[in-house]
């Protein structure tokens, strides 16, 4: 339910100022920041079959979830939502004109997600309508000669399942799993690549990455969303898939790998040669000096799930940031840098870093399921990209076995606590119409895409 991309690079820009960070500018901040800029790929050609997609989530695109938890919480009385999800994008109705798009590209992969609150709306009662639905964009995918990547559960939760207490509940690994099951039987042949869970190394953990007093606040404000949710549903705790106040984050993180074991193996029971994996959250950590937080910092929000996904066959990475770490806390951006639309700086090496670390931990492939940028401003997302994919070609030319590359997003959409106000689509979004129109960026993605190369 929060947007960790926007919320992490706002909480740091926030934190200026406090006794915890080092200024821009300081010894401390160059010695990490301003490393030598590697030099171009040797080769701007990618790998022959590298996957080059776009990405999105179910609720952040289809509309009217009314069976998820988030909807619950867009509702409730107090809501940290600057509003409501209604009709998104319209993608429940409109995925075809989705898949023209990515198609028109020139790109061979979409990644999106199956929605659980549809598939499975009350316990145990699943909808062979809803999965016939997702059957009939998997279809269209190889209508269009695409690779369907599917996330089987991307934050939101069915309303049931957080009204039972969401993933502190000890049945919610096999409840995960009943439904992967479920879905992995309609819809897995199918797939090209599937994915259990979005981010879930970061769930409960958000207030480790929120300096000063900008974490508490957010968790208090979260906290009485979630008694709201409680009350309106009449239980003890609705605990929702994607929460930022967690009352026992160590319960919540051990169910969330036992439901990603169990859920990956339900998928492969019913298809073993199936790839798998988890995608999570990885932020480019650097050290500044002696004593520096980083190591730290990396063994709480990433060395569990990057250890989990040593048996997989391929770990998805998200990145969007960098993070530098002296021996008090995280940094503050370069003088100059750019910036996206909360002010936090665009560091184009950040996604080569993440992919370097997380197959250096797990020592299994990488997948970028996710990488973009918030901004208004067109031209940044176009510099991005080719930016950014020079160095992760670099990465693979030392040998990081990066399969393809998914940027976030095909269109602008509905970015959780923020509504609609981010944007990181590669098209524009009239939300009356529907209508969705290129920026420039989609072009320049496109080009590397038909191109396989920089």
């Amino acid at each position: 339910m929060i947007d960790r991309r926007t919320m992490l690079a706002a909480a740091a820009v926030a934190a200026a100022g406090l006794p915890a960070f080092a200024v821009a500018g300081s010894p401390a901040f160059a010695a990490a920041a301003s490393p030598a800029r590697p030099p171009r790929p040797a080769d701007p050609r990618f790998p022959q079959g590298f996957l080059w997609g776009v990405a999105t989530a179910a609720h952040q695109v289809e509309g009217n979830n009314v069976n998820s938890d988030v909807w619950a919480m867009e509702q409730a009385r107090p809501t940290v939502y600057a509003e409501p999800s209604g009709d998104a994008a319209n993608s429940f109705a409109l995925w075809p004109v989705d898949l023209d798009l990515v198609k028109g590209m020139g790109l061979n992969t979409y990644r999106f997600s199956l929605e659980w609150a549809r598939i499975e709306p009350a316990s145990g009662q699943f909808s062979v309508a809803m999965l016939d639905h997702y059957k009939a964009m998997i279809d269209g995918c190889r209508e269009r000669g695409l690779h369907a990547m599917v996330t089987f559960n991307h934050f939101t939760t069915p309303a049931w399942f957080a009204a039972l207490g969401g993933w502190s509940n000890p049945d919610a690994p096999a409840l995960f799993a009943r439904y992967c099951e479920r879905a992995a039987r309609h819809l897995a042949a199918g797939i090209s690549h599937a994915t259990t869970l979005n981010e879930p190394n970061l769930s409960g953990l958000l207030d480790v990455v929120l300096p000063g007093d900008i974490g508490p606040r957010l968790l208090m404000a979260d906290k009485a969303m979630q008694e709201a949710a409680a009350r309106d549903h009449a239980v003890a705790r609705f605990l929702p898939g994607n929460p930022l106040y967690v009352a026992d984050p160590e319960v919540v993180q051990a169910h969330l790998l036992a439901g990603h074991r169990l859920g990956r193996a339900a998928i492969k029971a019913v298809r073993t040669d199936l790839p798998v994996g988890v995608s999570l959250a990885v932020i480019d950590d650097q050290s500044a000096g002696p004593g520096s937080l980083r190591d730290e910092m990396r063994a709480r929000l990433y060395q569990p799930w990057l250890e989990a996904a040593r048996g997989n066959d391929f770990v998805g990475v998200q990145n969007y940031e960098r993070a530098v770490w002296n021996s008090k806390g995280r940094l503050l951006a370069p003088t100059g840098a750019v910036t996206n639309d909360v002010g936090s700086e665009v560091y184009p090496g950040s996604l080569a870093g993440a992919v370097r670390y997380a197959h250096a931990v797990s020592g299994v492939p990488v997948m970028v399921t996710e990488h973009g940028i918030n901004s208004a401003d067109d031209t940044k997302r176009a510099w991005l990209i080719p930016a950014a994919l020079a160095e992760l070609k670099r990465a693979i030319e030392d040998g990081v076995p990066v399969l393809g590359y998914m940027h976030w997003s095909l269109v602008d959409n509905f970015e959780w606590v923020f509504g609609y106000k981010p944007q990181f689509g590669l098209h524009t979004l009239d939300r009356t119409t529907f209508r969705r129109s290129p920026k420039p960026s989609a072009a320049v993605l496109a080009g590397i895409a038909r191109r396989n190369a920089i």
